[in-house]
């Protein structure tokens, strides 16, 4: 018994967990600098996995969805199908992801996003970049131009069909919105916006226009770019034709002559 005693004293330092502790130790010695990839998932995944190696399934989640940003975005059903990784220790992954997110979403409101365009910019691009389906948000703002709330409204294909600027300026009625910006992603990186894109922001602007609520923006975010209507001056364009045709009389209809 003594002799087994001696041997497990006398024992080399477990491999895995000497691993575990240099990665630790560099990360908090530089952060994430250095840092593989694969590495970064490595060492999420050992939050959840006490004894076991875990560079062998960082990489196979790596390979299989193509990016760090994809291994986070990914769905649990999705990351159990990874050799090596199951519903336990996909827990790291999970929570860093819904940490960032509340960290973003903490940082932006009650801040203006003119002056903060940039703290905007990177909530908004780490919240949407990832996401496979179009999701259209809104970010609602006090009457100074701080954010007060965000909303994901409706999520597929941006059409003219499927958002309802009914229920646009009911939320934001309801948040007590004087202003409100539009942003949605282009799963396919390529944040120019399509004909829809216009037809959409056009309706949205007229309706919110009508209930005295102000747009500053819509902007389509894409693979570390993003489109901006007020940049590019087609806001104002919109907002100009608006008042065009509210000083535009309306036609007078007089009945027709009663007939002989």
């Amino acid at each position: 018994m003594k002799h087994n005693r001696v041997a497990k004293a006398n024992a080399p330092p477990d491999s895995k967990e000497g691993h575990r502790k240099r990665l630790r130790e560099k990360f908090l010695a530089s952060g994430l600098s250095g840092f593989h990839d694969y590495e970064v998932i490595e060492l999420l995944l050992t939050l959840g996995t006490p004894r076991k190696d875990c560079k062998d399934a960082a990489k196979a989640a790596l390979k299989h969805f193509k990016s760090l940003q994809g291994v986070l975005e990914a769905h649990p059903s999705e990351l159990c199908n990874v050799p090596g990784i199951g519903p336990k220790n996909l827990f790291g992954i999970k929570l860093i992801k819904a940490v960032a997110d509340r960290y973003l979403e903490k940082a932006v409101l009650h801040k203006d996003p003119v002056c903060n365009s940039k703290t905007l910019f990177e909530y908004l691009y780490h919240t949407l970049r990832d996401k496979r389906r179009e999701s259209f948000m809104v970010l609602f703002l006090d009457a100074k131009n701080r954010i007060t709330a965000v909303q994901t409204l409706f999520e597929g294909t941006l059409t003219a069909s499927q958002v309802y600027p009914r229920e646009v300026v009911e939320s934001a009625l309801h948040h007590r919105a004087a202003a409100v910006i539009f942003v949605h992603n282009h799963p396919s990186g390529d944040p120019a916006p399509s004909p829809e894109d216009f037809a959409v922001t056009r309706q949205l602007v007229f309706a919110c226009k009508v209930m005295g609520i102000h747009v500053h923006d819509h902007l389509v975010i894409g693979d570390n770019r993003y489109f901006s209507f007020a940049d590019e001056g087609h806001m104002a364009k919109i907002r100009q034709e608006y008042e065009q045709q509210a000083k535009t009389p309306s036609p007078v209809i007089r009945p027709k002559d009663p007939l002989p």
